[in-house]
């Protein structure tokens, strides 16, 4: 991944997760799972003061490296951020997880610690691969070829998965863990931590195959690659952060 990210970060990921952050001049953002710092210039761009935390030394020195201007960026642990030198409860007007959050557990402390840097009123969003249709090594495409229709296969889903990756960096390469969990576990994880839904984002990105390009693309851009959702942290009845509070389908074309 380069310095702005593969192209699913720039076409889709990004543009998702600006979107649903509402980003306004002068907030504070924290970005957990932060990688190599992908997401601080467009922060920086839309005037947030940018905090960038991961888990993995050697990511935290890259994005230094790379976008040490737009911001600043500390090591630590998402799921004890109170203990990270340089972070306060309270701190933040917002909180990402951008393509993050699938290679975190447990959810559960995840999810508390996200809310314990958040302050009252402040958003927090999840962009993530789509756990209904994008399960590692438990989903693909087939083809029907009587109906000459593409179709997204799930083999399982409600069944939680830790499946092994490695991830590809300049100067080697890195074993990670990718997991899988479904959508009702994001959903409470977030009420438990003390957060309300308010938005959702589905993005379809269509594809080309081959012979069978335009069935691809059409059934590509049924079927969402991403899931982006947005809560907030209430601390009075009534209280909400004015927005685009609807679940919506997005395709990019």
């Amino acid at each position: 991944m380069g310095e702005r990210g593969g192209e699913h970060h720039r076409r889709f990921a990004v543009p998702a997760v600006l979107e649903l952050l509402e980003l306004r001049p002068g907030e504070s953002l924290l970005d957990i799972g932060a990688g190599q710092g992908v997401l601080a210039p467009h922060a920086a761009a839309a005037g947030a003061n940018y905090t960038g935390v991961d888990a993995s030394e050697r990511l935290i020195r890259l994005a230094r490296r790379r976008h040490g201007r737009c911001g600043r960026f500390l090591i630590g642990d998402a799921r004890r951020l109170r203990s990270t030198p340089g972070l306060e409860a309270a701190a933040f007007e917002a909180a990402v997880f951008l393509l993050s959050i699938q290679d975190m557990d447990d959810l559960e402390a995840v999810l508390a610690s996200a809310g314990w840097a958040l302050r009252l009123g402040g958003r927090l969003v999840l962009l993530m691969r789509h756990p209904c249709f994008r399960i590692p090594r438990q989903s693909g495409w087939g083809w029907d070829r009587s109906r000459k229709l593409e179709y997204r296969r799930i083999d399982r889903y409600l069944s939680p998965l830790h499946v092994p990756n490695r991830v590809e960096l300049r100067g080697g390469s890195a074993r990670t863990l990718s997991f899988h969990r479904p959508l009702s576990d994001y959903v409470n994880g977030v009420a438990t931590a003390g957060l309300v839904l308010d938005g959702m984002r589905e993005i379809a990105v269509p594809r080309w195959d081959g012979e069978r390009s335009r069935f691809a693309r059409e059934g590509s851009g049924e079927i969402p690659l991403f899931l982006g959702l947005r809560a907030l942290k209430l601390g009075t009845r009534g209280e909400h952060r004015p927005g685009s509070g609807l679940a919506r389908h997005v395709t990019s074309r």
